[in-house]
């Protein structure tokens, strides 16, 4: 599946969550956002080996190449959260769910709990 692969590196992360910020940028756009940002030619380095990883798109404007995510963000997150499970959970959704629940910094408000409440019946639905 295109765009899917969920191994980025921390700078790739970063870069990715600037072009779904902003929709797209330039090389120099990117650059601006970034904490303790690399060189400029690093970024561009980046958004090639993303490109390649088919994780972002590019068109060209002029002289300079305009950047934008190839993969819907949803879909992107549903893909990371697929391998997170797999890899750490050994498949298990369930202990996935516990192990975020059990976070000593969690403090759910009520109307947290009740839309967590109605996502996991919608899921239960679903699989009938």
């Amino acid at each position: 599946m295109p765009g899917t692969t969920p191994t980025l590196s921390r700078r790739e992360r970063e870069v990715m969550d600037v072009l779904y910020r902003r929709g797209e940028a330039t090389v120099a756009e990117v650059l601006e956002e970034l904490d303790d940002p690399p060189t400029y030619s690093a970024v561009r380095s980046i958004l090639r080996v993303l490109e390649e990883k088919e994780h972002v798109a590019h068109r060209e404007d002029g002289p300079r190449y305009v950047y934008a995510p190839a993969v819907a963000r949803e879909r992107a997150r549903r893909a990371a959260m697929d391998h997170l499970v797999e890899t750490f959970f050994g498949g298990s959704a369930e202990d996935a769910l516990a192990a975020l629940l059990r976070r000593s910094d969690l403090d759910l408000t009520e109307a947290q709990v009740k839309r967590l409440a109605r996502e996991i019946r919608t899921a239960r639905e679903g699989r009938r």
